[in-house]
């Protein structure tokens, strides 16, 4: 599941437009964070049989060691993460070996593990926002983050002309959202959007997406037009 998740443009990306987080985050006992959430837990596993289902539902399947930083400025060193598609749940393992998810997992600004960076963030436009886990790909005054997940697909029955198939998890096309300033990501769906997403410098932005035939119907366009942005 990992390498279809990660371009080569997003390593870049990653290498160079992350901002250091630079606020201070108070080091909290790793145990501390496991005692906390064995009184908030639920379970992380989904109810489906995972050995009967092709494909996975995770973004990693193997646990991580990661870093969760909350936004009561305290944070979790060396955790290990996994972060479920399906249930868009963020998991870990605690010493005994159990699988949790974080029942609250608004306390999370970032959780950092392997190359990736979630955030825990409301998104989408209109009246009733959706609330859910982003993967963050650039980041400054304005962010581009994406949407990962999977769809379900029960299995099928043998007809004429067809063989039967299994359940399987189906990667979904990732939906990507840019953020400017402390605004709700909104999708990032055409031009359209793309340039409403930043009123001040409309003008400009479009300029660039013409003058270097930018595809925004591709991620790596979307994060030099949201990089060039974050120079001026």
């Amino acid at each position: 599941m990992r390498k279809l998740l990660i371009f080569a443009f997003i390593i870049a990306c990653v290498s160079g437009s992350f901002a250091q987080i630079s606020v201070s985050y108070e080091l909290m006992e790793t145990a501390d964070f496991y005692h906390m959430n064995q009184l908030l837990n639920k379970s992380g596993n989904t109810e489906l049989l995972l050995k009967d289902i092709k494909g996975s539902p995770y973004l990693n399947d193997e646990f991580i060691n990661g870093t969760i930083y909350t936004n009561s400025k305290t944070r979790y060193d060396q955790v290990p993460l996994r972060y479920n598609l399906y249930n868009d749940d963020l998991e870990f393992k605690n010493p005994a070996g159990e699988i949790l998810a974080l029942a609250k997992p608004e306390i999370v600004e970032y959780a950092v593990f392997g190359d990736h960076r979630l955030v825990y963030v409301s998104y989408g436009a209109g009246t009733k926002p959706k609330k859910g886990f982003l993967l963050l790909i650039v980041e400054g005054k304005a962010s581009l983050l994406s949407k990962v997940s999977v769809l379900y697909q029960n299995p099928t029955e043998p007809g004429a002309y067809k063989e039967a198939e299994p359940a399987k998890f189906v990667l979904r096309a990732d939906e990507f959202f840019i953020r400017a300033g402390s605004g709700l990501p909104a999708l990032a769906g055409n031009k359209k959007s793309v340039l409403e997403a930043f009123p001040d410098n409309r003008d400009k932005i479009e300029d660039f997406i013409s003058k270097n035939k930018i595809k925004l119907n591709k991620p790596e366009g979307l994060a030099a037009v949201v990089k060039f942005y974050n120079s001026l």
